[in-house]
């Protein structure tokens, strides 16, 4: 039997790191070869153990020792924060954090859209702790104990005493968390920290709380699935619902598309604008809480890209918030066919967002204006919103 060579485990270095790059790891170089390293700065000298050597023009690995720390390297707040695969940046000071999102998005949107943006990635709120945020959770759980994942991996490792210190508080005590897991079907447990309550859901069933939740986004109040989609950061849905009105400016009369609506957030303040209101969902359970949530709207379940291909839409304005994926050519082309005179592209991914903001400058629109806000402290995600406008 022959044996295949493998540098997994090793611990090479010392090695000089460079660039951020998108994901959450930086980029170094052994032997010529590329090195994307985990907890680690730009500029640091640090010794690293390879995680994955399946790739031939690049490996992944962990830095392990720091020989030459950066300016902004501090001690993570979370005892686990170099095991458990949801938090990048714990290891980096906030502002810090903000200033290398900086750089990914703006490098992201020059490489896929030749855009040379002078986006900021700003912060949101009044607390820079990076801690204390989301509201929804989803937790590993095996032999009776629930714990996070791994980073790239069905491991798992338990929790901290004080519980994920960027979950919401109301929902995070480990205890409260194991003394449910006897309870888990599966392998995962769902927590939602509402306005209306904590709800935990293991596949399907609900251990605790109402599996349909009540979230609170300005005058309005939304009737959501604890499973379902919803913005995770506290702050989210306002924010983002404010700068979606500010990038489309809504006239009373004109006819608006919400894509990918789920429950309606969006939606509910274009209609409050006085826009005919339009939204369109995959979510089947998502449109059915729309309906209830703004009852004067039209809203149709469906793939984006196919519900525009079929009859007869009018859209003055088009909202869309795709998943971390993007909306995609064919949802690009459909959209830009209907010629709206103002386009507002929420992105939680900004290469995606890149990728699609090229597709819309085939078609003649361009981006007028674009904001990033640290909507996901500790780790490498980001959102966008963009602004875009026909230049003819």
């Amino acid at each position: 039997m022959t044996t295949v060579a493998t540098a997994v485990g090793e611990i090479i270095g010392p090695l000089s790191v460079g660039p951020i790059a998108h994901g959450g790891h930086c980029i170094a170089r052994h032997e010529g070869r590329v090195i994307f390293v985990r907890h680690t700065i730009p500029g640091e000298t640090v010794m690293v153990r390879i995680t994955d050597d399946s790739h031939e023009r690049y490996w992944r690995g962990d830095a392990v020792e720091v020989l030459d720390a950066a300016p902004g390297r501090v001690e993570p707040p979370c005892p686990i924060a170099g095991l458990c695969g949801g938090c990048d940046f714990q290891h980096i000071a906030p502002a810090v954090q903000r200033e290398l999102k900086t750089t990914v998005v703006r490098e992201l949107l020059h490489q896929f859209a030749h855009l040379d943006s002078d986006v900021t990635v700003e912060r949101v709120g009044t607390d820079d702790s990076g801690q204390d945020w989301r509201t929804r959770m989803r937790y590993g759980v095996h032999d009776g104990k629930v714990g996070l994942h791994v980073h790239r991996s069905a491991d798992l490792v338990g929790l901290a005493p004080q519980g994920c210190l960027i979950a919401e508080k109301a929902g995070r005590d480990p205890k409260m968390l194991d003394s449910l897991a006897g309870q888990v079907h599966g392998d995962e447990l769902i927590v939602a920290t509402a306005a209306s309550g904590v709800c935990v859901i293991d596949s399907g069933r609900t251990l605790m709380g109402e599996a349909v939740v009540t979230e609170q986004v300005g005058t309005h109040s939304f009737r959501a699935r604890a499973d379902g989609f919803w913005q995770p950061h506290r702050l989210a849905p306002g924010l983002l619902t404010s700068q979606m009105l500010l990038a489309l400016d809504p006239r009373p009369g004109e006819h608006a598309l919400d894509l990918y609506c789920g429950v309606g957030v969006f939606a509910a303040a274009l209609d409050d604008a006085g826009c005919r209101v339009r939204g369109i969902e995959m979510d089947g359970p998502a449109i059915r809480l729309a309906r209830t949530n703004v009852p004067r709207a039209q809203f149709v379940a469906g793939r984006v890209d196919r519900v525009l291909s079929r009859g007869r839409h009018r859209a003055d304005l088009v909202v869309l918030d795709p998943p971390r994926a993007g909306a995609g050519k064919r949802a690009v082309d459909q959209i830009a066919g209907l010629r709206p005179r103002r386009i507002a592209y929420v992105a939680c991914d900004p290469a995606a967002l890149a990728r699609d903001l090229a597709s819309f400058a085939r078609h003649d629109y361009s981006v007028t204006n674009i904001k990033g806000f640290d909507l996901f402290p500790m780790t490498h995600h980001v959102e966008c919103v963009a602004t875009l406008e026909p230049t003819r």
